[in-house]
This record gives C-alpha cells, sequence and structure tokens, in this order.
C-alpha cells in the first residue's frame, strides 16, 4: 500500500492542527504555546510560518520557519566600526537580506523540527523540502524573495540525513553551542564549587565579592511589565554590541512570553538600591535548562562582574532544580568556558537563489560571519 506524504503551511498558530504538540513533548520550543509567544511579540523583521507534514492523514512532522527581512533593522551589530563592516553591511543588504531560516534563528540547537519516529525520516525530509520551495514561491508571490534558504542548527550526525536530500547546499559551521554537563553527584552550588580547581574557585569568590550590593530578584508578569522600558533598554544595549545582529526583539516580548509560558519562563532582576541594573531569563525545557536573552547596565557590568554572576546564579539553579544540562548557546565562549560550558560545534545548510552566488556561497557566508578566536578553558580540577 503506498503512503501519500503532504504539508501544511500555516501563517498562524491558531490554525494549527490538534494533534500538534504530541509531536513536540520533547521540545517545548515547537510546541504550539512557544509559537504563539513566536508569533505574538516576534521581532518586528521576522514572520513565522508553521510546517505540518502528513503521512496520509496523521500528522508526522511539525517545522518552524522565520523569514527575516533586513532592511527593518538599523544596526547589524556595532562593534567593529571599520571598512569590512560596511562592505558587509552592503553585501547583507542587496544580496542577504531576506533570509528564510528553517529552525529558529533566535535559538542555539535542533528547534527546526520534529517527526514521527515511526514513519520514514527520508520521506519526511523530502516532503520538507517540497515544503521549502513552496513558501519561498509563496513569499515571492507576495512581494518578498528568498536570497538565503539556511536550515540550522544541527550537531554533525543529525545534519547527515539532510544533506543527502540538500545536495546543492553549502554545509557551514559557525560558533559552537555551550553546553554545560551538570554532574550527576551535584546537589548544590558547594558541589560545583568544590569541584574547581584553585584559580576557578578564586575566580568565583572574586566574582561573587564584587556582587556585593546587588539584589537579585524572581520576576512575576506583574513586574517584567512594570519595568517593560527599562528591561528593553538593558536587552538593546546588549543586543546593539553583539557583533552580528539579524534582528531585535518586540518590546512586549518578556511579558507576552510570562503570560503565556507562566512558570517554564523565568525572569531575574538584577537590583542596585531599587534600581534596575540587568536581568537573565532562562527556560525550562524538559531535563534541560536553556538560557534565553539578558541585558545589563554597561558600566555596572564591569565593576560589578555581573554577567559571570549570572553565568553562576544560573549554574545554581540549574542543580538546585536537578537540571541536567545547561544550553548557554553561542557568544561570550571563553567566559561561558571557564564556568565549565563545553563547545558542541554545530552545522547547517545555506543556499542561494543566485547560482553565481550560490557557486560562490562559501566566500560570501564567511564574509558575513565575523570570526572569533577564543581560548577554551578547563575550570575544572
Amino acid at each position: 500500500m503506498n503512503t501519500t506524504y503532504s504539508f501544511e503551511i500555516y501563517n498562524n498558530t491558531s490554525l494549527l492542527p490538534l494533534e500538534w504538540n504530541s509531536l513536540a513533548v520533547d521540545n517545548i520550543f515547537l510546541t504550539r504555546e512557544y509559537l504563539e509567544v513566536l508569533e505574538n511579540s516576534c521581532p518586528v523583521n521576522m514572520i513565522c510560518h508553521f510546517i505540518g507534514i502528513f503521512n496520509d492523514d496523521k500528522l508526522a512532522g511539525i517545522v518552524i520557519t522565520q523569514f527575516l527581512f533586513a532592511e527593518r533593522l538599523e544596526s547589524f551589530g556595532e562593534r567593529d566600526q571599520c571598512l569590512k563592516t560596511s562592505v558587509r553591511n552592503f553585501a547583507f543588504k542587496n544580496f542577504a537580506s531576506h533570509v528564510l531560516f528553517v529552525g529558529n534563528n533566535m535559538l542555539t540547537g535542533q528547534n527546526a523540527f520534529a517527526f514521527d519516529q515511526k514513519v520514514s525520516q527520508t520521506k519526511l525530509i523530502k516532503t520538507l523540502h517540497k515544503a521549502i520551495n513552496q513558501l519561498k514561491k509563496d513569499l515571492k508571490t507576495s512581494g518578498k524573495k528568498v536570497h538565503i534558504t539556511s536550515i540550522k542548527d544541527f550537531t554533525s550526525e543529525e545534519i547527515e540525513p539532510l544533506q543527502a536530500e540538500f545536495k546543492n547546499n553549502y554545509t557551514f559551521s559557525t560558533q559552537p553551542n555551550m553546553v554545560f554537563e551538570i554532574n550527576k553527584n551535584w546537589n548544590s552550588e558547594q558541589d560545583y564549587i568544590d569541584a574547581l580547581s584553585k584559580k576557578y574557585r578564586d575566580q568565583y569568590k572574586r566574582a561573587r565579592k564584587k556582587a556585593d550590593g546587588i539584589v537579585k530578584q524572581k520576576m512575576g508578569l506583574a513586574d517584567i511589565k512594570r519595568y517593560e522600558d527599562v528591561i528593553y533598554d538593558l536587552y538593546f544595549h546588549v543586543a546593539k554590541n553583539a557583533p552580528f545582529n539579524t534582528f531585535f526583539l518586540a518590546r512586549n516580548h518578556f511579558s507576552f512570553f510570562k503570560e503565556i509560558m507562566k512558570d517554564d519562563f523565568l525572569f531575574y532582576g538584577y537590583f542596585i538600591d531599587e534600581k534596575l541594573i540587568g536581568f537573565n531569563t532562562l527556560i525550562k525545557n524538559g531535563n534541560v535548562m536553556d538560557t534565553y536573552f539578558l541585558g545589563y547596565d554597561e558600566t555596572i557590568q564591569r565593576e560589578k562582574m555581573l554577567y559571570l554572576n549570572m553565568l553562576y546564579d544560573m549554574i545554581a539553579y540549574s542543580i538546585n532544580q536537578g537540571f541536567s544540562e545547561i544550553v548557554f548557546a553561542r557568544t561570550a565562549l571563553e567566559i561561558k568556558s571557564s564556568v565549565g560550558a563545553k563547545p558542541l560545534k554545530m552545522y547547517g545548510l545555506i543556499t542561494h537563489s543566485n547560482s553565481l552566488i550560490n557557486h560562490n556561497i562559501a566566500k560570501l557566508f564567511n564574509y558575513l560571519e565575523p570570526k572569533t578566536d577564543w581560548q577554551e578553558r578547563n575550570p575544572f580540577k
């Protein structure tokens, strides 16, 4: 008996099939609730689509895509104001400003799709390919031509079946995902501190001492709403100074997130004399803790080693709550490494709509993606 594979593209979470969440049991970032957060408070330059893949009439795959159009952005990161930046911005605006991500550009890791394990993965990936092509046609019809298509973020094993299907795509690897494995024998923050070598125990003590006078507070929905503008300014300051940025969050992003995701979304504010000077956010994803966006006042950050203290706080909380690992994501690789996170190499696929550019995509990609040199640390005994 021949089974037929089909797909449906949704531009609204209210249209998703009722059984959608049954395939998202292992990943909160594919659930209807999280996708609703994304849809209602996503960056101004992003349009989300959701794809259902069907095996006969049964839902067998769920997919998220994000279309980013960079002309709505004022800045692609302001760290290195030199010729290379202006050339990169020009190249970005003219050849790479319309990017279709299969996956989630706001997170690190495989948050692109989930498939029913009992159904042929090869056929599901083939159907996914057809769905992506259809989505590109739909976007073009509405006046939005896709320059670049990127499928991200996968480990070396996860990427193989995709490479087999998307043959003319260039396989790239960007900054690694920094993952912190929590030792099964640790029951408290003290166990973590005891496992550190002397040098890094001293770093811990120094950071904690510097944070004197800072009050950390778990913030609920009402608090987040009350401080919305300050929160946004603190977030925006950090995002704007990142080496490369393809989006900025909506102002209501955190409050909407809290409203929908409730206890699965944690928001911590850091105060000095009752003034909010920093915040960080965490998302509970099964037995994994995902770190999300943060923000801080740069002047206080340096003096109080605020960022490092936030990392220690996230580790302490995750150990106390019995999580098995923390996804620290990309950026600030060295400091994350200094607290014990290890790099996990991630891969993606990329293709350009212009065949000449696609032929030289490796060069273009290396130009658009800033290189980072960093030294891995091992803080444990």
